[in-house]
């Protein structure tokens, strides 16, 4: 049995996507993103009170990243993983692991704008130089996206994989915080990895999800 703790619209949608990708049976629980999650019985899944959770043969994981690598690796037969003596192992992991810087911006400015209900609580500093970095970020998967290789239709050149599952759910985070103007190799790239029936399925119900509108522009403090 597999089972997912998952909270709509956070990093546990990363696993939730590569679930559906991998074709498995597995349950989900829901969980509201609140202080639910610092309970007891929850931290003993999850120590530090996050999202996700994976409990699998009597074992529970957490972090996303080596969930992803676990469930790939249990899983091979999907080819969402890479092994050690595949030509795109490296390249795999370091854009698996990728997924987590921007995710940590976008994670930053989720609190900026969401968690934070005061404007008193709020800084329109951090808010701008997290939108930045995300917009590093978007120029490093430009960089790669755009490089002249046949077939480079995804991160790897062997073709999709759970690396454009892990980056490609951040994205969906980040661009809630930093549009994909000017990199248009990463828009593309982005629309074609979420017409996959598998994202579609990962997503939100109506009214479940974090963020209420669709971008969130850097707030200006009242002069």
């Amino acid at each position: 049995m597999i089972r997912l703790h998952h909270c709509p619209q956070t990093r546990s949608m990363r696993t939730l996507w590569l679930l559906y990708e991998l074709e498995v049976d597995f349950e989900v629980v829901l969980h509201a993103f609140d202080r639910s999650l610092r309970d007891p019985e929850y931290l003993s899944l999850s120590p530090a009170g996050r999202v996700p959770a994976l409990e699998i043969d009597g074992e529970r994981m957490f972090e996303t990243g080596a969930i992803t690598e676990y469930l790939c690796e249990r899983f091979p037969e999907a080819n969402m993983g890479r092994g050690p003596d595949d030509p795109d192992r490296m390249a795999w992991l370091v854009w698996v692991h990728f997924a987590e810087t921007i995710s940590q911006h976008a994670a930053a400015l989720t609190q900026q704008h969401i968690m934070l209900y005061e404007d008193a609580m709020r800084s329109p500093v951090v808010m701008k130089l997290e939108a930045a970095r995300l917009g590093k970020c978007y120029d490093a998967l430009e960089a790669r996206l755009s490089t002249p290789v046949e077939n480079r239709d995804y991160l790897l050149t062997s073709g999709f994989s759970a690396a454009d599952v892990s980056v490609g759910q951040a994205i969906y985070m980040a661009r809630h915080f930093a549009k994909l103007g000017g990199h248009p190799a990463v828009a593309e790239w982005y629309e074609r990895i979420t017409e996959r029936p598998e994202f579609q399925k990962s997503l939100p119900e109506a009214g479940t999800g974090l963020y209420a509108q669709e971008f969130y522009p850097a707030w200006e403090a009242a002069g």
